[in-house]
């Protein structure tokens, strides 16, 4: 079996996500093949390096593919499915992906399953196991292969992918006459928060109520030295700024600790942190999907337990 997986990258380094799409592709057998796009085929060698014991690379260079091109992404994963005919093209369930896998599967005429957080192959059939109902249930869709699936990050561990560099071999894509073109990036503001660096971080959800409450989320924070962050519809509301968020559409972490209250445990709000070390819950819903990932959970009253945490760590300190 064979899967063809498109890496995406930034600023010269492979995502976490193309490293564990290459880890779930080898849980069930498969051989990882990788499609890198880039300006250049020297850009294509030295994100090919990073890949581990990926088993090959397909490298697609033009201008055109310098940054992520929704239109010229899909034509060089068409043109790269048609040719070298894969049993399972997996793309990262993210912005890009999202954009990419249905126009492929449109374009190729295959079966595509989006959500994915686990495979399993069972003879000719593939199943893919999606989170449905913000994480509720899983849903289990057996699949005729050749087909398409598009998995949540950090569904896997980038584990087992050390080796050197795998063989790389470039396709020629007719890339003219492209209907988009990328105009400019926009890179957000420094503000000195780092997310992506904090060893610790406290993360507060919807069920803090508002602005009001923030200072309790804060001394919580400031006890623990960590850093405060916030779930989407906390930033969405505007009780804290974007750059404090973390998710799907904020930023991933993978802190020593991380802590949260109020927080449900959407699958947007998981891809975001599930790779952290130590994952401690606060939630007053039992059955709230974050505990189904948290190595530690608190079923209580977060504005009980907010003031009591920090008075116990200050204490302490």
């Amino acid at each position: 079996m064979r899967c063809l997986i498109f890496v995406e990258h930034s600023d010269g380094t492979v995502s976490e996500s193309a490293l564990e799409l290459g880890a779930m592709a080898k849980s069930i057998g498969a051989e990882a093949v990788g499609l890198i796009c880039a300006a250049d085929p020297g850009a294509v060698n030295a994100l090919a390096g990073q890949l581990g014991s990926f088993d090959a690379v397909i490298g697609v260079a033009d201008d055109s593919l310098a940054t992520y091109n929704p239109d010229a992404a899909a034509r060089a994963l068409t043109a790269a499915t048609e040719a070298h005919k894969p049993d399972l093209v997996m793309t990262s369930y993210s912005a890009a992906g999202v954009d990419l896998a249905p126009n492929v599967a449109i374009r190729t005429g295959r079966q595509m399953v989006g959500y994915v957080s686990g495979l399993e192959l069972d003879g000719d059939t593939l199943n893919a196991m999606s989170t449905v109902y913000s994480g509720k249930l899983v849903a289990r869709t057996g699949m005729d292969l050749p087909g398409i699936v598009a998995v949540m990050p950090g569904a896997v561990k980038a584990d087992g992918l050390s080796g050197g560099a795998p063989a790389v071999e470039m396709m020629d894509v007719d890339l003219s006459g492209l209907r988009m073109r990328v105009t400019e990036t926009l890179v957000p503001e420094n503000t000195g928060v780092n997310l992506a660096d904090a060893e610790k971080i406290f993360c507060v959800g919807r069920a803090l109520g508002g602005t009001e409450k923030i200072e309790l989320a804060e001394n919580v924070a400031a006890a623990l030295g960590a850093e405060l962050a916030g779930s989407r519809p906390v930033i969405d509301a505007g009780w804290m700024p974007k750059v404090r968020q973390v998710g799907k559409s904020g930023t991933k972490v993978k802190p020593r600790l991380y802590l949260m209250a109020g927080v449900s445990g959407a699958p947007e709000h998981l891809e975001g942190m599930a790779n952290s070390e130590l994952i401690i819950a606060i939630n007053s819903d039992e059955q709230a999907p974050i505990f189904g990932t948290a190595h530690y959970g608190a079923v209580c009253d977060m504005f009980e337990l907010m003031p009591a945490l920090t008075e116990r760590l200050t204490a302490g300190k």
